[in-house]
């Protein structure tokens, strides 16, 4: 099933201009042409379309295929960007393949990255989440310094419950394993640091907030591969 994003169904009458250029003149969809489009938020439609030219593809909706559900739990990976970009873009990839609600970039004292395409980033995004199927397009934060997360971090816990925070690094010698620590039916926010690991003030300041420390399993992972651990034992437990 080939889908198409429009994340202002279902008022929305077109798609998107890059929708529109890969639905009219990659998939020559003409108008009657049934369409199937989603808005990101797990809600599927079947849509005609009423005509076409070379830049706008409007439609009509004709057909609700799936409607969201409400989920009694969030996946929050805050990662620091790679060094290489397609790193990061993979983990983006499979972590929306699992399923995840929020992705915050993080800019950590070791990060050897100090800036991100986040159009790229968006447009990975997209694709993914068509691809699998998983209807559901994470927000995707910016690079953020590491104190400016936690800070506010602790703002919003002041307000309401932000349920688990954990902190996954390099230490052999810690004794729970993220599987064991993480309850179905919360909110979860797990950090993960850059390829030189969480400096030692920032786990400090981390666990002061109120991060749990964790263990991902006996090997030293790659940021990108413990993000994707992080993402996929969340999912599990929610299974």
């Amino acid at each position: 099933m080939q889908i198409f994003y429009q994340p202002h169904l279902p008022d929305a009458i077109e798609l998107p201009e890059e929708e529109a250029k890969h639905c009219l003149k990659v998939l020559r969809h003409k108008a009657g042409d049934t369409i199937h489009i989603t808005d990101g938020r797990g809600n599927l439609y079947a849509a005609v379309l009423t005509n076409e030219n070379n830049k706008k593809a409007r439609f009509q909706i004709s057909e609700q295929l799936q409607k969201s559900e409400p989920k009694s739990y969030g996946i929050h990976i805050a990662i620091a960007p790679t060094k290489n970009s397609d790193r990061i873009e993979w983990f983006l990839e499979k972590a929306i393949e699992f399923g995840i609600d929020r992705i915050t970039l993080l800019q950590c004292r070791n990060s050897e990255r100090s800036r991100t395409n986040l159009e790229r980033l968006e447009k990975k995004a997209v694709s993914a989440m068509k691809q699998s199927l998983n209807l559901q397009m994470p927000l995707i934060r910016d690079l953020t310094p590491f104190r400016d997360f936690l800070k506010q971090l602790r703002e919003s816990k002041d307000s309401k419950d932000e349920g688990q925070c954990f902190i996954a690094y390099v230490d052999f010698e810690i004794p729970r394993h993220l599987k064991d620590a993480a309850a179905a039916g919360k909110e979860i926010c797990v950090l993960i640091g850059p390829e030189g690991d969480f400096a030692p003030e920032e786990i400090e300041e981390a666990r002061e907030t109120g991060f749990i420390p964790v263990s991902l399993g006996k090997s030293r992972l790659r940021t990108e591969t413990a993000g994707i651990a992080a993402c996929h034992i969340l999912n599990l437990i929610n299974e």
